[in-house]
């Protein structure tokens, strides 16, 4: 790759340009799985689970499937929590030259049923909790194969203890009994191509139906080597990472699953976020070597009563922030702890990789650089082609080998995104002297109240700053004068009190006028996605349908 004026602040460990093998996910994790074979990879709730025998059971399991007459390039729903069954059903399916499609447990009947048609899916691994709604669903979508476990199923070991409990319907099937059934331990004969579809990963669906990216093996294989060589090689070789992120989300997917899996990492799995849970595993570890994450479970550890006891500074070695743009004075909170911290940026369409921080000279609130082999542009809001110049907003577009092959069986949204190769990511940033990028906002979420524009992500860093203030996000909702005007939502630290006006006022002396919050809302809690992002869209669509329902009052 070219010289790039960013590849001057790379750490010194971090190549400009990596050459990458021409190889599956599953050859990735093969070659662990011998130089690591007697180490764990795996703990959950006290049992270890060891790197050669996941080899053993996702080999069994993908002969078990293949006999159940799974073939390369169908699709496979993986719709499973952070646990054991979720690595060994991903690579079993990859074995096959499956696709892996990852599905949100906590997904509606609706969203799933939207998932099953457009992927064609016709095999589903899930799990005991979901059984309620994937019942009806199965018949109505005509699943072929559907694969139960219940997540104590490997608490003590694999077992088969919960087969006949979970009372499952004609035809389906249980987890451990199709390993437990199948001796088979040789790689089934399939060809595979490294542009051949590994994953299809669907958006949030924050904007109208969600749109499944499909990533190859190659891209998963780069983005993986990405963030492996993006690391400090202080770590050692007796790595802990910590995997509260989602699995069945790229950022968890890619930065603790498949980082854990070529590493030799033992991956210290939760199958959900409860803060009291994450310090009380943190305990249990003298150190934890990666601990990937999105700001609010950062802020929900870094502030939580007991932090100080879990000795976070001595015990977390490196933290990292993706996902959602993280707050400035969390950031100098965790400098100030002495916490080694980076943060930096991606998205689905990218394999979660596009830029990171350095991690010996990380600047407060950048997304960093250009990740090896990437190429980022900053282009015109408006008409997506001419460059900005140095400082001004622009949006995103990014080249590179971890960017999407499109969306699955959605040509219009593909040509929308991918032109000429670049990626348009509809995220604007600007850059400073240096080239490193601080994100603006989210083009959707831009304000425009009064002819101004407006981001609101400026608006939060400052509500953030007042010191009786948990969480906040402010919106743009629809105004009869000025277009837009903007409304913050609010939740307050335990114990606090605060009024609109004094939060108002708050904003006014550190922004200029027609950028603070004209109304301020306090909740209890604020909408999230199944990772933590907060779900600015979800606060709008209400306030939409708040002054629908009073016109319609006014009308009668």
């Amino acid at each position: 790759m070219t010289e790039k004026p960013w590849h001057q602040h790379y750490d010194y460990f971090v190549p400009t340009t990596i050459r990458y093998p021409k190889c599956s996910v599953q050859d990735m994790f093969r070659m662990a799985a011998s130089q690591y074979a007697d180490r764990t990879a795996l703990s959950f709730y006290g049992t270890e689970t060891t790197f050669w025998q996941i080899r053993n059971q996702m080999r069994r399991l993908a002969n078990a499937l293949a006999k159940l007459g799974v073939k390369k390039g169908e699709r496979v729903g993986i719709q499973l929590p952070n646990c054991p069954q979720f690595v060994v059903a991903y690579l079993a399916t990859l074995s096959l030259g499956a696709i892996v499609v990852n599905v949100n447990p906590l997904y509606t009947a609706q969203e799933l049923r939207f998932i099953m048609k457009n992927t064609g899916m016709e095999t589903l691994f899930t799990f005991d909790m979901t059984l309620s709604v994937i019942r009806p669903l199965a018949k109505e979508v005509g699943l072929k194969r559907v694969i139960v476990t219940a997540i104590t199923d490997y608490i003590g070991g694999l077992g088969m203890s919960t087969a006949k409990s979970l009372d499952l319907e004609e035809g389906w099937h249980h987890f451990s009994e199709l390993i437990e059934g199948c001796s088979t331990t040789s790689l089934p004969k399939v060809p595979f191509d490294p542009g051949d579809p590994a994953l299809i990963q669907f958006t949030g669906g924050t904007t109208g139906f969600p749109k499944g990216a499909v990533l190859s093996h190659a891209n998963i294989v780069a983005a993986t080597m990405q963030s492996a060589m993006w690391s400090p090689p202080m770590f050692g070789r007796s790595l802990y990472v910590l995997g509260v992120l989602p699995y069945f989300h790229v950022y968890g997917n890619l930065c603790v699953m498949n980082w854990g899996l070529t590493n030799g990492a033992v991956q210290v799995l939760l199958p959900n976020f409860d803060v009291d849970e994450v310090i009380a595993t943190i305990l249990k570890f003298d150190e934890i070597s990666w601990f990937p994450a999105v700001p609010t479970i950062i802020s929900a550890v870094i502030n939580h009563p007991r932090a100080g006891e879990a000795n976070l500074e001595k015990r977390i070695k490196m933290l990292n922030s993706g996902g959602a743009p993280m707050p400035s004075e969390l950031i100098e909170k965790i400098k100030d702890m002495g916490i080694a911290f980076s943060e930096g940026y991606g998205m689905s369409e990218s394999t979660s990789m596009a830029t990171s921080n350095p991690i010996f000279a990380p600047k407060t609130g950048s997304i960093g650089i250009p990740m090896p082999d990437n190429d980022v542009r900053l282009v015109d809001i408006h008409n997506g082609v001419e460059d900005v110049k140095p400082g001004e907003p622009g949006e995103i577009i990014l080249r590179g080998p971890t960017v999407m092959q499109g969306y699955w069986n959605n040509p219009d949204e593909t040509r929308n995104q991918l032109c000429d190769g670049w990626l348009y990511t509809g995220d604007i940033a600007q850059t400073d002297e240096d080239g490193f990028l601080y994100i603006v906002d989210r083009k959707k979420d831009m304000i425009i109240a009064g002819g101004f524009n407006i981001y609101p992500r400026e608006i939060d860093e400052v509500l953030y700053q007042h010191p009786k203030i948990s969480e906040a996000v402010a919106v743009g909702i629809p105004d009869d004068y000025r277009g837009e005007t903007v409304k913050a939502f609010v939740v307050l630290k335990p114990g606090e009190t605060a009024t609109e006006k004094e939060i108002i006022d708050f904003c006014r002396g550190k922004m200029t006028a027609y950028k603070a919050p004209k109304l301020v809302e306090f909740r209890k809690e604020i909408p999230k996605s199944a990772v933590g992002k907060i779900l600015r869209k979800i606060l709008r669509d209400e306030e939409i349908q708040k002054k629908l329902m009073t016109q319609k009052a006014k009308e009668n």
